[in-house]
């Protein structure tokens, strides 16, 4: 199984944009093949900070997701709410 933290700074002003975003998707994410878990977490003290946690059950089976359509629009509108560049980790359990 691997185990992905993506971090995520996004722009004050799309902080409420991304939030929605995330909360609406997330069952979606969960249902693509391969993935069994996922939560957007939000830094305590700085708030525009975001990490997802989400369990695939391999890396062909994250691969395939982020070489999707659903992935691709989803990455698409999210790159322009980024003040920084993400940084991602896969790791194995």
């Amino acid at each position: 199984m691997i185990v992905r933290f993506v971090k995520l700074e996004i722009q004050n002003q799309h902080i409420d944009d991304f939030k929605a975003l995330t909360a609406g998707e997330k069952e979606d994410i969960v249902a693509f093949e391969g993935c069994s878990f996922l939560e957007i977490l939000q830094d305590v003290n700085n708030k525009n900070l975001f990490f997802s946690h989400s369990h695939w059950q391999s890396e062909d089976a994250l691969n395939r997701y982020r070489e999707s359509d659903f992935f691709r629009g989803n990455w698409t509108q999210v790159k322009e709410w980024f003040a920084a560049k993400p940084e991602a980790w896969s790791l194995e359990r």
